[in-house]
């Protein structure tokens, strides 16, 4: 197991890795669209899902890997109603075969935001 960091992105809000690596995958822990220049987020769901994937790829790239290897992805919503801004913003992003994915409404996020992502995604040769 090995863990990967990029100054790219935000700061966990908690105890928790970046990414690990395990067995040729790269487990991202959930994003949100905080840009890391700004410290700021877009205000719509769609631009923040943008952000949001901008970020888990820069976590894949310190990992060796890409968005284009992401083979699964969790995507929560604090309101059902932002889905079809969030798929278009998440087609624009990633490319097919799409990732197997889920999608969820919650309560909340641990940050005042409308969407977070977390990815699994294979390291080069791990198909």
């Amino acid at each position: 197991m090995k863990e990967i960091t990029s100054d790219d992105v935000p700061d966990a809000l908690g105890p928790y890795s970046q990414a690990i690596v395990s067995d040729g995958t790269v487990h991202v822990s959930g994003k949100t669209g905080v840009d890391p220049e700004t410290g700021e987020a877009p205000e719509s769901a769609g631009e923040q899902t943008t952000q949001t994937l901008a970020n888990v790829e820069r976590i894949l790239e310190a990992a060796g890997t890409d968005a284009d290897a992401i083979v699964r992805a969790t995507v929560y919503l604090t309101d059902m109603d932002d889905y079809d801004e969030v798929n278009e913003a998440y087609r624009s992003y990633l490319s097919e075969p799409y990732p197997a994915r889920t999608c969820v409404e919650v309560s909340r996020l641990p940050a005042p935001l409308d969407v977070e992502i977390t990815v699994d995604a294979e390291l080069e040769g791990g198909e």
